[in-house]
């Protein structure tokens, strides 16, 4: 390889930080979740209560970013047989969304969500497009990364085989695409075609760059938290200006491809490569098990959260700066007990994420 790797055993997916960060990005989208309703109940809330839903969801959108830089971490590295690896990705990926997105459908059909008719063809084709769109809010995630899956083994040949340089021409002109298509550059795009460097597959090879990059910078961890501390201020602070300025919600510092939440990403990827973590052997072996399911509980926290809801049980059962967390660990510890139940149960047990 060209790129200056780390030795095989400090690769990312021989070392517990990546497991930890996953887990951590997993509970960020919970409180994610819990915390945007009140988000968008700006008019019919207090802007204290609106500001501490402003907090928690900007301390925590790095976690979408953040999944897929780990995908790029721990699967960039290798070389694989093209339909070994499409057939093991894919195969791991579609039957649990098929089974989840069948989930939330029947729910939705309980709630009477949909308007059905005499036709069954027209039915049938309400149905499909659950399928083809997206069957609940949460689950745009797994149609990015099928998308990623497929390009995976792409882009993974370019990185194994680039060097530095090219690696950070590639992040460069990834980051001048997102800066150009921002209202405040926009006055400086041009008709020169960028889009085969936008979108996420920038944090794909960010993730791989960063995971293996060697830092010769004392006290990286603190330059790290410095970044993300300020990062999210940043984004805290233009969220409630515009939304005095507007009197309406506006998502311009949420966007995942932006500027901000690449800063918040990359400098919480680099906190948790950098910062020691010692658990005690019982701990680290339920973080270790817990870190299987985090495809299962992303698939499920988004029906624990609804019924949740439907039990009145949301940020407005305490203060919100103590209901959210409440909530987010509930939900979390609750969906984690769900899939590993059903991964314990036949016929389901393969369907769980």
């Amino acid at each position: 390889m060209i790129f200056n790797q780390e030795s095989a055993q400090d690769t990312p997916q021989n070392i517990t930080w990546i497991n930890n960060l996953r887990l951590i990005a997993m509970f960020a989208v919970v409180v994610l979740h819990t915390a945007s309703p009140l988000l968008f109940y700006h008019k019919g809330s207090s802007i204290q209560d609106w500001l501490v839903a402003d907090i928690y969801n900007a301390l925590v959108r790095f976690a979408v970013p953040v999944f897929v830089m780990i995908t790029g971490a721990l699967l960039l590295h290798r070389d694989y047989e093209l339909g070994d690896f499409l057939k093991k990705r894919l195969g791991r990926l579609i039957p649990p969304f098929l089974f989840w997105s069948t989930v939330y459908i029947l729910y939705r059909c309980y709630n009477e969500e949909f308007t059905f008719t005499n036709s069954i063809w027209a039915n049938t084709k309400l149905i499909l497009l659950q399928f083809q769109t997206g069957a609940y809010y949460h689950l745009w995630y797994v149609y990015l990364l099928i998308g990623l899956y497929l390009f995976i083994p792409i882009i993974g040949k370019f990185v194994r085989q680039a060097s530095e340089k090219e690696l950070l021409y590639f992040l460069g002109i990834w980051l001048l695409t997102v800066l150009l298509s921002k209202p405040y550059l926009s006055s400086f795009d041009t008709a020169i075609d960028l889009h085969n460097f936008t979108g996420y597959m920038g944090y794909l090879v960010l993730g791989y760059y960063l995971a293996y990059k060697k830092f010769r910078i004392r006290g990286m961890v603190y330059i790290a938290a410095a970044i993300f501390v300020v990062t999210a201020l940043i984004i805290i602070a233009g969220t409630h200006y515009l939304l005095l300025k507007n009197h309406e919600l506006s998502t311009f510092f949420y966007e995942p491809i932006s500027p901000f939440i690449i800063l918040l990403s990359a400098s919480a990827f680099l906190i948790a490569r950098y910062t020691v973590v010692k658990l005690n052997p019982a701990l680290n072996k339920i973080a270790q098990n817990t870190g299987k399911f985090t495809l299962g509980i992303y698939f499920s926290h988004a029906l624990i959260l609804t019924l949740f809801d439907l039990a009145d049980v949301n940020y407005a059962i305490f203060t919100p700066m103590l209901s959210i967390p409440v909530i987010a660990v509930s939900c979390f510890l609750l969906s984690w007990l769900l899939v590993y139940v059903m991964s314990k149960t036949p016929f389901v047990k393969h369907l769980v994420g």
